[in-house]
């Protein structure tokens, strides 16, 4: 039987079965406990929101030198891992499917936050624009160090190692970040690379780094658990290419190549929130399970499911505040309103006291 698809209807993400489309956006939340291990109440913030499709994790570094915000987890030590397993466990026993998102950050760090006080990496020495957020406040970026050409397996071997990680601690899959102005985007976009070896130039040799790492992750898990996230136009961070349609259409031809789980697309500007670019070619370039993602609401994101225009919706700020979203789509409850005040940092205020449908109806 031929049923039409919409956000409540089941999918599969390669070899990821989930119940609905209503998918849970990876959401930096800087509430990692000390050496960046996930702790209770983050346990807490992803059992509140299991109803999800898929929850795709916030951002979690493959390594020290990867971190470039305070407070966010990483999936590099054993200590890690055990809290993540307490997470994906919580999730599990409520019927819920969940990935963990790799991140590296490149130059988007600062030396107080990296090993010895080191010089953040990037495919070159360009400086971006703005402040890094620290321990100790803002700080205005540095130039970063251009990683050495040797350097660049060490970086393969972290997402490898990283991979390995994910799986022991019991996720269902991982999600390359390769969005938003960090490493990998770093290498994609020809306003940050300019190296002059083969991971530069071209844009055959710039996807050259994405490419190794995807290979080096399949190596650790199959690609039918492993998912990749991009953002074409987004300068947020201090990125930028001159040709985005161009590069991204290579980029997308070359992941439709590797019969991943899904692609995850930011689809648009963040910084002016502009949506320029032609995403259909992208989502029929890659031609598997096409995930998007920027500023939609229910009416919009119904309708790019039924019209083909996405398989599934990512949903960022509004899981922040409606751990319960799909049950209140599924209704047509009002939605709890954010606190942008309590986004980032802090304690469970703004985290995980957001009320859930029954608890209002019971105050009612």
């Amino acid at each position: 039987m031929n049923m039409e698809k919409n956000l409540f209807s089941g999918a599969k993400l390669g070899a990821i079965s989930v119940d609905n489309r209503v998918m849970m956006a990876p959401l930096t939340r800087n509430r990692a406990a000390k050496g960046n291990v996930p702790q209770a109440m983050n346990v807490e913030y992803y059992r509140q929101r299991a109803t999800a499709g898929l929850i795709i994790t916030e951002a979690s570094q493959v390594s020290p030198q990867g971190a470039g915000y305070p407070a966010t987890p990483g999936i590099y030590s054993a200590e890690q891992v055990t809290g993540w397993k307490k997470v994906t466990d919580a999730v599990h026993k409520e019927g819920g499917k969940i990935v963990l998102q790799l991140w590296h950050v490149g130059r988007i760090s600062h030396p107080s936050m990296q090993p010895d006080k080191a010089l953040p990496v990037a495919p070159s020495a360009i400086k971006p624009e703005g402040e890094a957020i620290t321990y100790d406040g803002m700080q205005p970026f540095v130039e970063p160090r251009a990683l050495e050409h040797d350097e660049i397996a060490t970086i393969l071997e972290q997402f490898k190692i990283a991979t390995e990680n994910a799986r022991a601690a019991g996720f269902d899959g991982v999600e390359v970040h390769a969005a938003n102005g960090y490493l990998i985007d770093q290498f994609l976009r020809d306003g940050s690379n300019k190296r002059n070896d083969e991971y530069g130039g071209s844009v055959e040799n710039r996807y050259r780094f994405l490419g190794e790492i995807l290979g080096t992750v399949m190596y650790a898990w199959d690609p039918q658990h492993v998912g990749v996230r991009i953002s074409p136009e987004n300068t947020y961070n201090s990125i930028s290419d001159s040709n985005p349609q161009q590069t991204f259409n290579y980029v997308t031809k070359q992941l439709g190549k590797l019969n991943l789980a899904y692609l995850h697309v930011v689809e648009g500007d963040m910084v002016d929130g502009s949506r320029k670019l032609n995403y259909k070619q992208f989502k029929d370039n890659f031609s598997g399970h096409y995930m998007a993602n920027f500023a939609y609401d229910y009416d919009k994101a119904e309708r790019a499911i039924k019209e083909g225009d996405a398989d599934s919706i990512a949903f960022g700020t509004l899981y922040i505040a409606n751990p319960d979203l799909v049950e209140r789509f599924k209704t047509g409850t009002e939605l709890n309103k954010p606190n942008p005040d309590t986004f980032y940092g802090g304690d469970e205020v703004g985290y995980i006291d957001y009320p859930f449908m029954e608890k209002e109806a019971a105050l009612a």
